[in-house]
């Protein structure tokens, strides 16, 4: 007996063929969903000309008043004088014809780096002290009474001083500087330590931290906001103390340059060193205030 097996022609062919490789998922075709558009925060207009308007209008007042006051000629420039004398003392602000006669660049220059060296060292001295004196309380009782005694001193009492011990007019500028600009640093300094919250420095007593732990890990960064409100207003006095103290030390700087304006009798170079000096010194609180800005925090 033959069995005979029939298979179908397409059972077959199917058989005899080679098998192709599955297809891969096709991985672009399964695109990522688009993530929905953050909607444009649209420009508060209001607020921009409320901040930009409002400068504008005060100084155009300014100028509008100096210039009535001005018509009708006299020994005070007009706005249109000083400009143009503005104009020409900028056109070369670093030229040098011997140590009397310098550009205002190189006098603002001077003036910055005592600036600089007196805020700096007040800054070595001050801050450390602050935290002493707001730590302890003894060193607090200490401490005081004198600040309280030497803060209000005018600055320019302490310039004898300087020129007595360093025979020098540049030390004893900076060493003025110094000294009136070093009180905020330690007033607020010993402020914000004082007003660390109590149960901080429970928590790091009872967790045995060193004092250079409690200083550096709790203190610091507690008492940053008000160190830093101290700077700013030590880097004002500074700028205000250094025009003072170089119109009686001489040399260079912009003090300096302004005393020596007046004995020329150039009244328009005097106006636009005010104008600068006014300048700088908003440039350097606003400085300050955008690095306080960046670590201020909020108690929320």
């Amino acid at each position: 007996m033959v069995s005979a097996v029939f298979h179908s022609p397409r059972e077959v062919s199917v058989v005899d063929e080679p098998v192709a490789p599955a297809a891969k998922p096709r991985v672009a075709a399964t695109a990522a969903p688009a993530l929905p558009k953050k909607p444009r925060t649209p420009i508060d207009w209001r607020a921009f000309w409320m901040r930009v308007l409002p400068p504008i209008l005060g100084l155009a007042l300014l100028v509008g008043v100096w210039g009535l006051l001005t018509q009708k000629g006299g020994s005070f420039p007009t706005p249109v004088q000083t400009f143009d004398a503005a104009v020409k003392l900028f056109a070369d602000p670093f030229y040098s014809k011997g140590p009397n006669d310098q550009g205002i660049g190189w006098n603002i220059l001077n003036s910055l780096q005592r600036v600089g060296l007196g805020f700096g060292l007040a800054a070595l001295v001050g801050i450390p002290l602050g935290f002493i004196i707001g730590r302890f309380e003894f060193a607090s009782r200490m401490v005081s009474p004198l600040i309280s005694l030497l803060k209000p001193v005018s600055p320019l009492a302490w310039l004898p001083i300087g020129l007595l011990v360093f025979k020098s007019a540049n030390p004893a500028a900076i060493w003025t500087i110094f000294i009136c600009s070093i009180w905020p640093m330690v007033v607020n300094t010993a402020v914000g330590v004082q007003r660390v919250p109590q149960d901080y420095l429970n928590v790091a007593r009872v967790l045995k931290l060193s004092e250079w732990k409690v200083i550096t890990r709790i203190l610091f960064p507690a008492v940053l906001p008000y160190l830093l409100t101290g700077v700013r207003l030590s880097v004002g006095t500074a700028w205000l103390v250094i025009v003072a103290a170089e119109m009686l030390t001489g040399g260079v700087g912009i003090g300096f340059w302004v005393w020596d304006e007046w004995n020329n009798l150039n009244v328009q170079h005097i106006i636009i060193a005010i104008f600068v000096i006014g300048i700088v010194g908003l440039a350097l609180e606003q400085l300050l205030m955008l690095v306080a800005k960046r670590f201020s925090f909020s108690e929320d």
